[in-house]
């Protein structure tokens, strides 16, 4: 074989994959944004989940991919293509925590507007989440096509207006606001998406230990366990051993698929199935997986806090909150080093 492809079956292209959280209240058309930029879905996208449909909306985390065109500041890095990954978040209010643990693995957010509503309750929620874990945000103005096409710009641009002025009291000032329809005419309709078009800077560390956040677990007969998920820092190769630190166990990583193709090493913001040797899978529904010894379980931390500025109620020691880390919520009680209440 010419030296030319033996290169290129040795060297399979360096991926970069940035993950964009789609957030926004309930019913404000973000899965339909997702199917309609989408071109590779997960085990885990669009509503699969039979109460998703049967209620109409979204039940849990979904992913989906598409590439794009690879910006000159990121192959300056070395690598060969840019995969997006985008999580479909959950609108509804009492999926606020599956929300939380979808946020904390993302690289930006995109915030959907339904133009006929404007700001919801879960829409201000979700740029609450954003402002605390996101540096970037874009901002999408679904369904423009049920307004009047004569009236249609007069009315995107006035709520464009008001929503730059709502995000004036954010970190996200100078927002860019883009107006689409995911699917005019409705769910039924073939009618091509509006805007889509305008939709459509990383650089990712290979060193220190893994850290992999799971979304999903399960048994392929014959292979293992499979861990779905983000890898949050670090690399994981075929061969490696990873450790369940909730329970205590390493286990060894047998194969890696991202998005059903298969590849000998994952790193830092990739997502990907990493099927390892054989163990329940109720262990670990969601949590993290890391390299052996280095997520500790503690019984304290002591951290830095800063007030989310909805927030009303006192701060003060000895109060309790829920603190949530990726997929885990627990009660704890707050003791202040500096300051006592307020």
């Amino acid at each position: 074989l010419p030296d030319s492809l033996l290169q290129e079956i040795q060297m399979p292209p360096k991926t970069l994959n940035f993950n964009i959280g789609v957030l926004g209240h309930v019913d404000s058309g973000k899965t339909s944004l997702v199917k309609a930029i989408s071109t590779t879905a997960s085990t885990a996208c669009f509503d699969k989940n039979p109460a998703s449909k049967e209620r109409g909306i979204t039940l849990d985390l979904g992913f989906s991919s598409f590439q794009c065109p690879l910006p000159s500041h990121i192959a300056q890095h070395g690598y060969d293509r840019l995969q997006v990954t985008l999580v479909d978040c959950p609108g509804h209010a009492s999926l606020i925590k599956t929300i939380i643990g979808g946020s904390q693995i993302i690289d930006m957010m995109m915030l959907v507007v339904d133009v006929t509503k404007g700001m919801q309750t879960q829409t201000a929620e979700c740029l609450v989440i954003g402002e605390i874990i996101c540096t970037k945000l874009v901002v999408v103005i679904n369904k423009i096509d049920l307004l009047q096409e004569d009236k249609r710009a007069s009315a995107v641009e006035k709520m464009t207006k008001k929503l730059k002025l709502t995000f004036q009291k954010t970190k996200f000032k100078e927002v860019e606001i883009i107006p689409v329809s995911a699917k005019p005419g409705g769910p039924d309709s073939t009618s091509l998406p509006l805007g889509l078009p305008e939709l459509v800077e990383a650089d990712r560390a290979e060193s220190g230990p893994a850290l992999f956040s799971v979304d999903h677990c399960f048994i392929m007969k014959g292979q293992g366990t499979v861990l779905t998920g983000t890898l949050l820092s670090g690399s994981i190769k075929v061969g490696d051993m990873l450790q369940i630190p909730a329970v205590g166990v390493d286990k060894k990583v047998k194969s890696i698929q991202m998005f059903r193709v298969g590849v000998e090493k994952i790193v830092q913001g990739d997502r990907a199935g990493v099927c390892l040797t054989q163990f329940d899978p109720s262990l670990v529904e969601r949590g993290l997986v890391c390299t052996p010894g280095t997520v500790p379980i503690v019984p304290a931390v002591v951290a830095d806090i800063d007030r989310i500025a909805f927030f009303k109620g006192e701060i003060a020691s000895k109060a309790k909150f829920h603190i949530s880390l990726g997929h885990e919520t627990v009660l704890a009680k707050v003791t202040l080093f500096t300051g006592q209440g307020g």
